[in-house]
Order: structure tokens, then sequence, then C-alpha cells
């Protein structure tokens, strides 16, 4: 039995999401398991999710998913390769993943596959560095650089953001010499930063229509089962989610950091946690302080990204090299006899319940002690405060939908 993996956030899960689950079985079989490995409640870009995982996963599983593991923290809230490699890990580390299923703009795993190749070959970190003392940004730079080694055809899929994950994914399966197959689906819809157009939106517009207050078109555009939830979790007090929400909080913390504390958050290299100091001590909002850090050379969601570590209490040194474990959010039947069948065949931990931690070593429980004091402090984002009772790391499990 084949069994693809696809790595997301599901942030808000919508049509396109749902496209590439039924694309990715027609091309290999309806017997196809569908593995997600999803970030859990902060995202790559910084921010809070709009939903928190738990109901996330479980719309997934609604929608297509047969099993849907969390990526850990550390991963989830870092620059795109970190986050690639961590969903990787976590795929392989199942032991069951024959392809890896992602959206692209070009459709082709081919050409992706060349660029990841150039991006590991032996001679293209000087490449880089010197396309860096130029006055371009990383992301120019390391196009500029990539095309010192390929076609400018290829190097141009540098620029567009599903083909450079799908590049990280490359990149990590080749480092790892992993036997799985990269299948490229090619994306339908509108882009990320575009409006929703018909019944077209990406999650980002979903989520920009939630803000604007157009509650009723958001949910228009999300996938039956992730309105359903949404629906739920609004009763309930617990969405939207949205890190405004918990600005002062994040000020807060930032304005009591000394300044050894922002230069561990950049490694103390790059000048860019004196920035954070000297920013923070006058900033009245979070979008003013990151206006002021801003440059030419870092990408916003970089600077969103450190705010968001300063908040969480994260530092690079929290940030392990390899995922320990693999923890279940949701899973149906088809799910369940994949699970079964991880007995055999991961080499990681599986983690069905919160006690299953107790068990692990304890790099591991430091990890998932992360993980609770992270969703304790999202919970503050909810709408209505008396639904933000912490510990619920502890007390929630799988969704399991049979």
């Amino acid at each position: 039995m084949q069994a693809a993996g696809i790595i997301t956030e599901y942030n808000l899960l919508h049509y396109g999401h749902l496209y590439q689950m039924a694309r990715t079985r027609e091309l290999l079989g309806p017997d196809c398991g569908i593995v997600c490995v999803m970030s859990g409640n902060f995202v790559q870009r910084g921010d809070f999710a709009a939903v928190r995982k738990h109901v996330r996963a479980a719309a997934a599983v609604k929608s297509g998913a047969d099993l849907v593991l969390e990526l850990p923290l550390p991963w989830a809230v870092a620059s795109a390769e970190r986050f690639a490699d961590g969903g990787v890990q976590t795929l392989l580390g199942t032991g069951l993943v024959t392809h890896l299923s992602f959206g692209s703009e070009s459709g082709d795993a081919t050409p992706l596959r060349r660029v990841a190749a150039a991006l590991c070959d032996p001679s293209f970190p000087e490449l880089l560095r010197g396309e860096l003392a130029g006055p371009v940004g990383f992301a120019a730079a390391r196009q500029r650089a990539a095309e010192h080694l390929l076609a400018p055809e290829d190097a141009a899929l540098l620029s567009r953001p599903n083909d450079i994950l799908g590049i990280e994914y490359c990149k990590s399966l080749l480092r790892r010499s992993a036997p799985v197959i990269p299948l490229a689906i090619p994306r339908r819809g509108v882009g990320h930063d575009a409006a929703a157009e018909g019944d077209s939106a990406s999650a980002s517009a979903i989520r920009r229509l939630l803000e604007q207050g157009e509650r009723a078109r958001a949910l228009s555009l999300m996938a039956p089962a992730m309105a359903e939830g949404f629906l739920a979790e609004e009763q309930a007090g617990r969405a939207p989610v949205f890190g405004e929400t918990c600005q002062r909080a994040v000020l807060a913390r930032l304005r009591t950091m000394r300044p050894e504390e922002f230069l561990a958050l950049d490694g103390g290299n790059e000048g860019l946690g004196n920035r954070f100091y000297e920013a923070a001590r006058t900033a009245p909002t979070l979008e003013k302080l990151l206006d002021a850090v801003k440059t030419r050379r870092y990408a916003y969601s970089r600077l969103r990204r450190m705010a968001l570590w300063a908040y969480l209490g994260l530092r690079p040194e929290n940030f392990p090299e390899r995922v320990p474990y693999l923890r279940v959010l949701a899973a149906n039947a088809a799910g369940c006899a994949l699970l079964a069948r991880m007995r055999e065949t991961a080499t990681l931990p599986v983690l069905t319940k919160p006690a299953d931690v107790r068990r692990l070593p304890p790099e591991a429980r430091e990890l998932f002690a992360l993980e609770v004091r992270a969703a304790d402090l999202y919970t503050l984002a909810y709408p209505r405060l008396a639904a933000a009772e912490g510990g619920g790391e502890w007390r929630e499990g799988p969704a399991i939908l049979i």
C-alpha cells in the first residue's frame, strides 16, 4: 500500500487543499493513505493559527486525510528550510511514506529537484556569500547565486513561494538519501497574497476576510469540515484567533528583555538583536516595532518569528536537530490501520496520548514541555478570556473519527 505525505498548516483548510488530497489519490490510487504533518498552534510566518490545532487536524481527516501528525513547534516556527526538513523528518519517521505531495506553481518535480541539487552543491555557500555582500536581500541573493549553477528558468523557480517550499522538501530528501518520491501538484486558484475570487481563496485571503469582519464570506470559502469546526470553536469563544489579541503581552515581554536575550535570538552575529532591543523601548505597537527593525536584508516573516520566539520564550538552543517523536493529532479508520503498521515500521516513538511523553528521553520531554507552555500562551488570544484555561495539552488526545 502506498502512502503519501503532505506537510501543511491548514490555516485555514480550503478547497485548494481538498483538490491536492483528491489529486494525490487520483495519481497514486484510491487506496493510497494520506499522512499529513501539520503545524500546531503557531505557524511558519510567526503568527498564531486562526483555529487551534486539534480542530484543524480533525477537519483535515474529515476532508480526505487519514492520519495527522503534529510538526513540533521548533520546526513549525522556523525558516522554510527548517520547516521543510522537520516535516520530512516526521514523515520518514513513520517508515510508511512512499511519496511527498506538495502544491507547486510549476507542477513539475523534475526542475525542482535540479534546483535542490544545485543548492546542495559544495560550491553554493561561497556563491551565496558573494551575492549577500551586495545590496539585495537573502531571497534575491540566493536566486542570483543559483544562476551560476542553473539555467535561468530553473533559478527563477526560487522566486515563487510554493516552488520554494517544494525545493526545500527535495533538498531535505536529497540530503537524507530518502527513497521518497516528490509529487508536485499544480496549485489551483489565487496566489497567497491575492484577494478571493469566486469560490477560490488562499488561506491568507480567508484570514484577511475574518479580520475585516466578512465572516460569512470567509466561511463560504473554507472546506465544509473546516467551517463546521470553526463555528463550533467560535461558539465556545475560542475562534477566530488573531495574534494582535496578545499584542500587549508580546510587547511587555519584549520591553522586559535584556540586550543579551535579544542577541541570543539571532545568534548574536547579525546585529538584528540590537535593532530589536532599541525598537522595543519605544514602539507602541508590534507593527511599528517590526517596521523599525525591518531592513532590505531581513524578510518580514523572519522578524515576526523572532518576536514570537521572544513571546514563547524560545531560543535557538531549544531547537533540536532531530524530531524526537511522532505526535498523533487525528486519525480515521484507515489512519488507525496506518498507526498499527507503524508499530513495526516507525523509527521514532509514537505518542497517541499525552501521558506517553513520560516514557521518552529527557530531550523529548523538554520539547513537550515547550509545547505545553506555548499552548497555554496561545489560549490567551482566544476571543473569550474565560475559555483560555491552561493545561489543555495534558488533557486532550487525538481526534479519532471512525
